[in-house]
């Protein structure tokens, strides 16, 4: 963190510019939800990957990029988990569809919702890994969130009839 001076403005780097969606963290109001918007085409992309294999090793491949992308941006932002830094937002959108395909436009955004709503409310024990330290922390209470809007989603699709 800045030590020399206080007041300096956070470092734009790199970092900074992927983590935050390419910039959308940094300008946009509610930076959490327009940046896991990002997830919806990384998603369609994912789709078009030749099986389950390349699906799970792309979004292995995600996740494992951004430990240290989004830690490295949180130390340039000089906070534990900034606001503007998204890639945790979008880099999961896509495992909410894990276990049920994104077969409709209301299923997408019915886990894109629910998605959203377990990364704000943090249920346990997401808000508890948040204190995990550096990239650690803000990838995994996200990749959580996921999985659990995703047993939601398998659950309304499978269960619900």
């Amino acid at each position: 963190m800045n030590t020399t001076n206080p007041s300096a403005p956070p470092r734009r780097t790199l970092a900074v510019w992927l983590a935050s969606g390419l910039g959308v963290g940094l300008v946009m109001p509610a930076p959490g939800t327009f940046g896991a918007l990002w997830g919806l085409p990384l998603l369609w992309i994912y789709g078009m990957l030749p099986g389950d294999l390349w699906w799970w090793t792309v979004a292995i491949a995600m996740l494992a990029v951004g430990v240290p992308v989004c830690g490295r941006a949180a130390r340039d932002l000089q906070r534990k988990d900034p606001g503007p830094v998204v890639w945790d937002e979008f880099a999961t959108v896509p495992l909410v569809f894990a276990f049920v395909a994104p077969s409709s436009p209301w299923l997408v955004l019915l886990g894109f919702a629910l998605h959203r709503v377990f990364d704000i409310s943090k249920p346990w024990p997401c808000r508890q890994l948040e204190s995990q330290p550096g990239g650690w922390g803000i990838m995994l209470d996200d990749v959580v969130a996921a999985f659990y809007a995703a047993a939601v989603l398998w659950a309304i699709r499978h269960l619900g009839g």
